[in-house]
């Protein structure tokens, strides 16, 4: 049976700037006229892959900020 686990790729710089600019996109939705407001949609996926650590388009492109691991 395949694992569904998926591998971190974002770094905690990565992460806490994808939060910061996800939740200031959200809270603009209320200054900002009806045709705008889709643009704060781009909002959630950010906040998602911070709470996650993992961006499926890094997955894609073989991507990561995570930084080097030593091997023990």
């Amino acid at each position: 049976m395949p694992s569904l686990a998926v591998r971190r790729n974002c770094g905690t710089v990565d992460r806490t700037l994808r939060l910061v600019v996800g939740v200031a996109l959200l809270g603009l939705y209320g200054a900002l006229d009806a045709p705008g407001r889709y643009l704060t949609l781009f909002g959630l996926p950010l906040i998602a892959t911070a709470i996650t650590g993992f961006c499926p388009l890094y997955a894609l492109l073989d991507v990561s900020t995570l930084g080097r691991r030593s091997d023990p």
